[in-house]
C-alpha cells in the first residue's frame, strides 16, 4: 500500500506578474499531521488553493490516495475526499450556522423542503463531539471572528474527508480553544485522517506537527520530520536567514500624555475605562478573546459610539463620532480584521495605499497627482518591504501579511501622532513579524503614542513599555514591563487577581 495519501509534482503557478509557485514537490502521509511552513509569499496557500480545485497549476501533476487526480473545483476536491479550512473567512452572515455548515447538502423533508430541525439537530451533534458551545440556530453575523473559525472548523470535519487542510486555524483562537482544536486534530490522526496545517506559531508546531515541509519564493526548500529540526533552523529555512531579534523593543524617551481616555463605557460590553498613553510610549492591550479590547479601540476611533466617556489628545477634549474625525484627529487604526474592514481586495495596492489620504494627492485642477502617488507609494512600498511587481498589482493577489503591510502604509501615509494596532502580526510569518515589530520601534521613536493588541503574549512582553489586561469588558490590572510576565497576565486576563 501506497504510505502517501498525498503526492504533489512538479506544480508551477503564475499569476499576473508574479511566479508563485516553481517545481513544488509535496506529500503527506497518511494519518499525520504535516505542518507547510514559510513566509508570507512563499506560496503555501497557492498550493493550498490548486490541492482544493480553486486554482488550477500550470503544470505539473496530483496523486491522491495513490491514483492521479484531476481537482477542477473545491466541490470536486471533496467528493475525492479533500476539504479546507481558509485563512480568510467567507460564511453567508445571514444564515444559521446549520445552514452554513450543511450548505449544498440540505436534510430535506418528504415535501423537499429544508428540515430545520434536522439541520439543527445534525449541527447541535457536531459541535458538541467537537466541544463546541454554540446554538445552530445562530446567525453567523452574530458570531465573533473566533466562533466564526470554530465553525468552519466543524465544517470542514463534517465532509468525512481522508484529508483536511488548516490555513491559519489558530490565529484568532484563545489558547483553551487552540488546545481543543489540538485534541480534535489528534482524534482524526488516530482515526486515519491526514492532516495539512498551515501556522505561524512555532510553539504549536512543535506540539502538533509529525513532519514538515518549508516553502521559500515559491519553491521547495526541504522535508523533514518534526524531530530532525530545531525552531532557529526551521526559522533560517523558511526566511533564509538567521532571525537574532524577534522583539528588537528599544528604550525610547517616554513624553507627556498624547492620548487620554476617561470613563469609557458601553453597555453591555466594556465599562468605565480609563488609561492614558505618552509620547514614544508602546502600550499593551492584553486580554482573552472576547475581553472587550476591540470593541475599546473601535469606539475611540469612531467606529462605534460609547454610552459615556471623553477623549482628550494633548490635554484638550475632542469629539470623535466617526472615522474621519478620528483621522482629522491624527489617529490610525489597523483593524483585527484585515479582509473583512481593512484591505480593499478587488483595488490595485496603490488605491489601497493612498486611500486615506487621499486629499494630499488633489492638485490645483481638483485632479489626483500621479507622479506624488507613485513616489509616496513606492517609499512605502521600498520602506515596509512589501513584495508586489507594482504599485498596481490587485490586493487579492498579494499574500496575507503583505495586503496586512499595504494597509500600515495606508495608516502611515496619514502621519498618525496616535497608531491603534489590533493584532498588527496576526497570521503573519516570522520574517515579516521580526519586520513589522522593528517599524513600531521607529514609530514609536518618532514621538508617536501606540496601543497595541496581541493576543500573543510574548509580543505583548517583548514590545509594550506598559500593560493593560482587560477581563469580560473591564480593566483588571495594569502592568509596568518590569514587572510583567505571562503568569501575571494570564491571572488578570481570566479575572483571579
Amino acid at each position: 500500500m501506497n504510505e502517501y495519501i498525498l503526492e504533489m509534482e512538479g506544480i508551477y503557478k503564475e499569476f499576473p506578474g508574479v511566479r508563485a509557485l516553481k517545481n513544488v514537490d509535496f506529500r503527506v502521509r497518511k494519518g499525520t499531521i504535516h505542518a507547510l511552513l514559510g513566509e508570507n509569499g512563499a506560496g503555501k496557500s497557492t498550493l493550498m488553493k490548486i490541492l482544493n480545485g480553486m486554482y488550477h497549476a500550470d503544470a505539473g501533476k496530483i496523486k491522491f490516495d495513490g491514483n492521479e487526480v484531476k481537482i477542477y473545483s473545491p466541490y470536486n476536491a471533496i467528493q475525492i475526499g479533500i476539504s479546507m479550512i481558509h485563512q480568510e473567512l467567507s460564511p453567508v452572515p445571514e444564515m444559521t450556522i446549520a445552514e452554513n455548515i450543511f450548505l449544498g447538502r440540505e436534510v430535506t423533508n418528504k415535501l423537499g423542503l429544508v428540515d430545520d430541525d434536522e439541520l439543527n439537530r445534525r449541527t447541535e451533534k457536531l459541535l458538541q463531539q467537537l466541544e463546541i458551545k454554540l446554538n445552530p440556530s445562530a446567525k453567523m453575523k452574530e458570531l465573533s471572528i473566533a466562533n466564526t473559525q470554530m465553525v468552519e472548523i466543524a465544517k470542514a470535519i463534517s465532509y468525512n474527508s481522508k484529508l483536511i487542510i488548516m490555513d491559519e486555524p489558530t490565529s484568532a483562537l484563545t489558547e483553551k480553544e487552540v488546545e481543543n482544536l489540538f485534541k480534535i486534530m489528534r482524534s482524526l490522526k488516530e482515526k486515519g485522517v491526514s492532516i495539512i496545517f498551515i501556522t505561524h506559531r512555532m510553539d504549536e508546531i512543535f506540539e502538533i506537527v509529525d513532519e514538515i515541509t518549508v516553502l521559500r519564493d515559491g519553491e521547495f526548500i526541504g522535508r523533514k520530520s518534526i524531530n530532525e529540526v530545531t525552531e532557529e533552523e526551521l526559522i533560517e529555512m523558511m526566511v533564509g536567514r538567521e532571525l537574532k531579534e524577534m522583539f528588537p523593543k528599544e528604550k525610547v524617551d517616554i513624553g507627556e500624555v498624547l492620548l487620554e481616555v476617561r470613563n469609557f463605557s458601553k453597555n453591555g460590553v466594556f465599562k468605565d475605562i480609563s488609561f492614558k498613553v505618552r509620547r514614544g510610549e508602546i502600550l499593551g492591550l492584553a486580554g482573552l478573546m472576547g475581553a472587550g479590547r476591540t470593541e475599546v479601540v473601535e469606539s475611540i476611533f469612531g467606529i462605534t459610539q460609547p454610552d459615556e466617556g471623553e477623549i482628550y489628545i494633548n490635554g484638550e477634549k475632542v469629539e470623535i463620532k466617526s472615522p474621519a474625525d478620528a483621522i482629522r484627529n491624527r489617529m490610525g487604526l489597523l483593524t483585527e480584521d484585515r479582509k473583512g474592514s481593512g484591505i480593499f481586495l478587488p483595488l490595485t495596492v496603490r488605491d489601497n495605499i493612498i486611500m486615506a489620504s487621499i486629499d494630499k494627492f488633489i492638485d490645483n485642477y481638483l485632479l489626483i497627482n500621479g507622479q506624488k502617488v507613485e513616489k509616496e507609494c513606492k517609499n512605502l512600498i521600498n520602506q515596509l518591504k512589501i513584495k508586489t511587481p507594482s504599485i498596481n498589482q490587485i490586493a487579492k493577489f498579494l499574500s496575507g501579511g503583505n495586503q496586512q503591510k499595504v494597509l500600515i502604509a495606508k495608516w502611515l501615509l496619514t502621519v498618525p501622532e496616535i497608531f491603534i494596532l489590533d493584532e498588527p502580526t496576526r497570521g503573519i510569518d516570522v520574517g515579516s513579524k521580526s519586520e513589522i515589530h522593528k517599524l513600531v520601534v521607529e514609530i514609536a521613536r518618532q514621538g508617536k503614542a501606540i496601543i497595541m493588541i496581541s493576543s500573543e503574549l510574548p509580543e505583548i512582553l517583548g514590545m509594550s513599555d506598559r500593560i493593560i489586561v482587560m477581563h469580560e469588558g473591564k480593566i483588571t490590572g495594569e502592568l509596568s514591563r518590569e514587572e510583567a510576565s505571562q503568569e501575571l497576565i494570564m491571572k488578570y486576563a481570566t479575572g483571579l487577581l
